[in-house]
Order: C-alpha cells, then structure tokens, then sequence
C-alpha cells in the first residue's frame, strides 16, 4: 500500500475547495488505496493552521477534518530532528514522511522541499494523482 505523508497546505486547500485536486488528494488518504501517515507534530500543525480565522473555516469542518484524519491515519513518531528544510515547520513533514517510510509527501510548495529525501518523492496534489494512475 502507498504510504503519503499531507503537507498541511493540502489539508487547508482541501477544505477551502471541496472540488479541487487537494480535495481528490485528501480524500484517496481518507479512503482510497493510500495509507495516510501523520505524527503527533504534523496533527499538531494541521489543527493550529486549520483554526486561523483568516481562512475563516467553520469549527465544525474543521472538527470533521480532524477527526477523520486521526481516524484513518497511521501515526508514527519520528527518531530523528532533521533541518533540512529552511522553513523549520515543514522539517516536521520530512521527519514523519522518513518515519513512515512514506512513498510520497504531497504539498503544494515544492520549492520548500528537497526532490526527494531517501525514498521518499515531494510532489504536488496533481503530480500525486498521476502517479496513483499511471500512463
């Protein structure tokens, strides 16, 4: 099975477009043929992001998000303290995508992220979903 660790900009696109690819991404990870893969830092950012009024979510979205989330999701816990990343938070991401021995790390902010780090492939929502289909 397809193991993916969600960058936190996946998850919040997700929910702002319901109809987009980001939403296609999230919902294979609730319920396709993807193992979604978080840790206890990468839930913690996606619920402080997800309640920031800026981007004005419904507390009762958010709530369905996360709770289904941590429904489905395989949690691992991260052995290592990378500083990879020159944006610290998404170290985070790297870490559990190497603890999960994840086949993917989808964001939506690739320049942030090495091409790929040990078998792990950084991709888009759209790259991810091409990958999951083939040619």
């Amino acid at each position: 099975m397809t193991r993916v660790v969600l960058d936190t900009n996946i998850i919040v696109s997700a929910l702002l477009v319901p109809e987009g690819t980001q939403a296609s991404v999230l919902l294979l990870a609730l319920q396709g043929p993807v193992a979604l893969c978080i840790s206890s830092p990468v839930i913690a950012e996606y619920e402080e992001v997800l309640h920031r009024p800026r981007l004005k979510l419904q507390p009762r979205q958010i709530q369905n998000a996360l709770v289904a989330i941590r429904k489905v999701a395989r949690l691992v816990s991260p052995t290592q303290t990378l500083s990879i990343s020159t944006h610290e938070s998404d170290n985070r991401f790297l870490e559990c995508a190497e603890a999960a021995r994840a086949d993917y790390l989808v964001t939506g902010n690739t320049r942030h992220f090495p091409q790929s780090h040990k078998t792990t492939k950084i991709v888009t929502g759209r790259q991810f979903l091409d990958a999951l289909t083939g040619p």
